[in-house]
């Protein structure tokens, strides 16, 4: 099963029950007494899930590492390159 059949499947099956207990289709007198609450619960959780990703992301952006060694790589891998298309004839324009 993909990632995205159980998030569907997760989001339907909330749905399914969200729906039944807006309709009574469910008796449940919390249903009945916090109509209101219930009525508005997708927008809250769109906005907790919101919350929750935006938290996720401030906090893999602040604990990124940084990879010295690899950087060090890239750029000998950046003049090698350079090295070998002026060889070939390329010429590089000078920035100022």
């Amino acid at each position: 099963m993909t990632k995205l059949m159980e998030w569907l499947f997760v989001v339907g099956t909330l749905g399914a029950i969200w729906l039944a207990l807006l309709t009574n289709t469910i008796e449940n007198s919390f249903a009945k007494d916090h109509y209101d609450l219930l009525l508005f619960s997708p927008v809250i959780f769109v906005a907790l899930f919101g919350l929750y990703a935006l938290t996720l992301v401030l906090y893999r952006v602040f604990t990124f590492n940084n990879c010295d060694e690899a950087a060090e790589e890239l750029q000998k891998e950046i003049l090698q390159a350079k090295e070998d298309l002026q060889k070939q004839g390329f010429k590089f324009k000078t920035v100022q």
